[in-house]
């Protein structure tokens, strides 16, 4: 079986690309692939590793655990997605290493699932508002207390997605940038599922319809309508447009506000972002999903 699992990351699409999979749960079924909601599994599957440590699963484990996630349906492919499987943002930095826990939880998957085909997704964002979000909603006390020494500047998602490689090194790994997601939804629902790129979707502007005001996704759907567009570069170009005029500010700006943090910083962040992400785009094995 096809086993997905999106693991995030934290703060990135807020469970929104799990609810516009949910919406195409009827029509994906028909095509053997299974997105259950999320109550039949997370807690299922976190308190499961938990449990494991490091030893090894009962020879009966994975069938109990996918007869609980389907309700002993059949499927070819399942769909999981858990921003937080990870960690929790207070754990983030954890012991001065960025997700450090990443390995006891894809390992105890990995172990769950021995002869199953992995597939894991990761959305990746800008450290320069990825810190301050994670920081924001963590419930750590101090911004030195929740970085745990580890510098900004030193951030790197690409050991991350390189330690997930050597972890899983026989999963398909697929990674986007967060700040992407607004142009790629439709084709990050399709390779979820696993189904053909021309696949009809149900929610493909789910996402835009977030960050973008009212009269432009009225003017947007219109001007789809009147100029269909013949290839997915071309709608993203058209989308890229309309956000350019129609985004809603708020939606789009992330407030940054952190000790010591100047708009030097948040430019040299995001520099840095930018040859990572570079840099990931061209590792061996990884899937990288650009506009």
């Amino acid at each position: 079986m096809q086993i997905v699992f999106h693991i995030g990351a934290n703060c990135t699409d807020n469970d929104r690309l799990l609810k516009s999979m949910l919406k195409n749960a009827d029509g994906f079924a028909q095509q053997g692939v299974k997105v259950p909601g999320p109550s039949k599994y997370r807690r299922l599957i976190r308190e499961t590793i938990q449990a494991l440590g490091s030893a090894q699963p009962g020879p009966d484990t994975r069938e109990i655990l996918l007869d609980a996630i389907l309700d002993d349906e059949q499927c070819n492919r399942l769909v999981m997605s858990h921003s937080k499987f990870m960690c929790i943002q207070r754990r983030i930095f954890e012991n001065s290493i960025f997700y450090e826990i990443a390995e006891q939880k894809l390992e105890g998957l990995a172990r769950l699932f021995p002869n199953d085909e992995l597939e894991i997704f990761l959305a990746i964002r800008n450290p320069a508002t990825f810190i301050p979000a994670i920081y924001d909603g963590s419930g750590v006390d101090t911004y030195s207390e929740f970085m745990r020494g580890i510098d900004p500047m030193d951030l790197r998602w690409s050991d991350l997605v390189a330690r997930i490689r050597t972890i899983l090194p026989n999963a398909a790994l697929t990674v986007w940038c967060n700040e992407d997601t607004p142009l790629i939804w439709a084709q990050l629902i399709r390779e979820l599922a696993g189904v053909d790129p021309l696949t009809r979707i149900t929610g493909g502007f789910d996402l835009l319809s977030t960050i973008m005001s009212p009269d432009g996704m009225k003017r947007f759907v219109a001007y789809l309508k009147a100029n269909p567009p013949q290839t997915e570069q071309q709608k993203r170009r058209i989308i890229a447009a309309f956000l350019e005029r129609y985004a809603v500010e708020d939606e789009v700006e992330d407030e940054i506000d952190l000790p010591g943090w100047t708009q030097a910083t948040v430019a040299h962040l995001s520099r840095l972002y930018d040859e990572d992400v570079d840099r990931i785009a061209r590792m061996q094995g990884v899937n990288f999903i650009a506009p």
